[in-house]
């Protein structure tokens, strides 16, 4: 199996073991142009789950008045819920690019 096919599909794969660390250091020390766009891509793509961290910041000051009435923090049930549906999306998207990298020609 060539390099490339390797440290693509790792990249990709990465989101498993090393997060946003791998692809970045694939991206700035390989050569080969071909992963350093796969590098980028999967660099990007680990990088999506964090876009709602800071409305879940916001979520639970808002609704620390909710828990303090003894009501439900609806806001943060629900910002909980976009992070997980993203973070579910973004790995399987991430499963299937590795493994196209590694059936490909």
């Amino acid at each position: 199996m060539e390099t490339r096919k390797v440290l693509s599909g790792l990249c990709y794969f990465s989101i498993f073991f090393a997060g946003i660390l791998f692809p970045l250091v694939v991206m700035f020390a390989s050569g080969d142009d071909v992963t350093k766009s796969h590098a980028k891509k999967a660099f990007v793509s680990h990088l999506l789950p964090l876009i709602p961290v800071p409305l879940l910041i916001f979520a639970l000051f808002t609704d620390i008045n909710a828990i303090n009435n003894e009501a439900i923090p609806v806001f943060t049930l629900v910002t909980v819920g976009i992070m997980v549906l993203i973070g579910l999306i973004v790995t399987i998207w991430n499963v299937i690019k590795g493994v196209k990298v590694f059936t490909m020609e």
